[in-house]
């Protein structure tokens, strides 16, 4: 499920020129400070009391930009666990976690 939607997410990022760089880790902290971006525009919306669409609209980005990230390392050999696993495998983990895993907030 996440895993072929991210193949198809990446390649239209490649297509696009957004992976025209070498993939080292400076590249993929870039990366992620944009999911980051992305949650605090998201925030904004939700802030603001924007259109709901827009609030969708920023969710998408913060989706879309995951799975890019997530499929680009995976092909540059950072990770080697499908996505598709890793979501339920933590899933199935979180289960077993206390309530609010132990912590108070």
């Amino acid at each position: 499920m996440f895993d072929e939607l991210a193949e198809q997410i990446h390649k239209n990022a490649v297509d696009k020129g957004f992976w025209d760089k070498t993939v080292d880790p400076i590249f993929i902290a870039k990366q992620m400070m944009m999911i980051v971006s992305e949650v605090s525009e998201a925030m904004e919306a939700l802030r603001k009391d924007m259109d709901p669409d827009h609030i969708s609209d920023e969710f998408a980005d913060i989706l879309i930009r995951t799975l890019d990230l997530y499929a680009g390392i995976a092909e540059a050999g950072y990770v080697t666990k499908s996505l598709d696993y890793a979501v339920k495998e933590k899933m199935e983990r979180n289960t077993h976690r206390p309530k609010k895993h132990g912590v108070r907030f």
